[in-house]
């Protein structure tokens, strides 16, 4: 019977009386796992955050009436040229104006979706930045705030007043950074915007929005929705655009072919809108993966050559093992303990030492205009990495001390001390 107390014993003393490649081996894998950590949580927390600065901002399915050309002109509803080939020139879209009609009936049929996450009304409304003789192009963006905020992460784009400040003030503005730098506007500032109709509003700053990008920054703001609608001589029920967010993601190209079929009205899913982004963060997930498990594999490749140099080392112990009466199996347990006790103390050190770099990187000064309210460097501290990493080091140091320990166990005693 295998007396395990002796075999974890020799191992041990094995390890100890070799400190220096025990120490050697160990670093080995210390570094590779710890550099694991350190890039797959960097990357991924970098790839979260570009992925966030489009997909928190982007609804899952935008609803919008578009301006185009109907599919069926006059000339189809004429069934004499029914089996014609019928060649239309010059079509004009029809006008339809940009209010979604029902739109209030709609956002209570979608709320009922158990699909749906949430939903928010938008109404757009172009108009001028005022100040003295300088009139500069603008668009307002009327939302509920609240659900923008909840659905949206707006406060994630102020970097200067609140969400629930704009709620509470029914003729306030959440200006755009470019339209305040070139007006020279600050919180508290009242601003005139002109309505397409000519019609002249003040408006009270309340706080500054960036979007990270300057064509955006230059012209957008954001209004309550009833502001809007009012800017516009609308009544309650005037909605341009529904916003919807769903609790799976996957599910929204489904309900935008819905919505159209049903509804005569645009909708556009995330997918469709997104199509290039998407494309690039995979590209840079498999990127990161790829470096990953490189690391990974180059470490366990270091821990097989130095476990198979220690039991080089350790031809002489092997045959006074096997002489007093280790069985080959005894020996190969030996050496296969000794490598998941390197992999296991290793693999710790590696992991602490992941973290701590980790944790000095996320914070590390990160300051860019294109994002405000970023302040650090991107870390994602999802434990699944450090569970994968701890699971490699001793899945790698088993398998480099297998080899190994499968040689000694064949060693035949009596060559070796005849050898000597």
């Amino acid at each position: 019977m295998m007396n395990w107390s002796v075999i974890l014993s020799i191992s041990r003393t094995h390890l100890l009386s070799r400190m220096k490649q025990t120490i050697i081996a160990a670093l080995g894998v210390t570094f590779g796992i710890g550099t694991f950590i350190i890039l797959v949580s960097f990357m991924t927390g970098l790839n979260g955050l570009l992925d966030g600065l489009i997909l928190d901002r982007t609804p899952h399915v935008h609803i919008f009436n578009e301006i185009k050309p109907s599919k069926r002109q006059p000339v189809h509803f004429f069934d004499p040229y029914d089996d014609s080939f019928n060649l239309i020139h010059s079509v004009k879209p029809k006008f339809r104006g940009e209010k979604i009609n029902n739109a209030l009936p709609l956002m209570e049929l979608l709320k009922s979706d158990d699909r749906v996450k949430g939903i928010t009304p938008a109404v757009k409304a172009q108009v001028f930045y005022s100040a003295g003789m300088l009139e500069l192009n603008g668009l307002l963006n009327g939302v509920n705030v609240m659900e923008e905020e909840r659905l949206f992460n707006l406060e994630d784009y102020i970097f200067e007043g609140i969400p629930k400040v704009l709620h509470q003030t029914s003729n306030g503005i959440l200006i755009g950074k470019g339209v305040a730098k070139k007006l020279s506007l600050t919180v508290g500032d009242n601003v005139q915007v002109i309505s397409s109709k000519g019609d002249l509003f003040q408006l009270k700053i309340v706080g500054f929005y960036q979007s990270g990008l300057a064509e955006i920054d230059n012209v957008q703001s954001y209004v309550n929705l009833k502001t809007a609608q009012q800017i516009l001589g609308e009544g309650d029920s005037y909605i341009t655009s529904l916003n919807v967010k769903l609790h799976d993601l996957e599910e929204a190209p489904r309900m935008a072919r819905q919505i159209e079929r049903g509804y005569d009205l645009t909708a556009i899913d995330i997918n469709e809108a997104n199509a290039q982004f998407e494309t690039g963060t995979t590209i840079r997930n498999l990127i990161t993966y790829a470096v990953s498990i490189t690391l990974l594999i180059v470490a366990g490749f270091g821990i097989y050559n130095i476990l198979n140099m220690l039991i080089y080392e350790k031809m002489n112990d092997i045959a006074i093992l096997k002489a007093t009466g280790f069985s080959g199996r005894d020996v190969k347990y030996i050496f296969i303990i000794q490598a998941l006790l390197i992999g296991l103390s290793g693999g710790v050190l590696g992991l602490i030492f992941g973290y701590f770099v980790s944790l000095l990187i996320d914070h590390t000064p990160f300051v860019t205009e294109a994002l405000p309210t970023i302040t650090t460097f991107p870390v994602n501290w999802n434990p699944m990495y450090y569970i994968i990493g701890i699971a490699f080091a001793l899945a790698s140091t088993f398998l480099a001390g297998y080899l190994p320990a499968s040689r000694a166990e064949q060693i035949d005693p009596v060559e070796i001390i005849r050898g000597q």
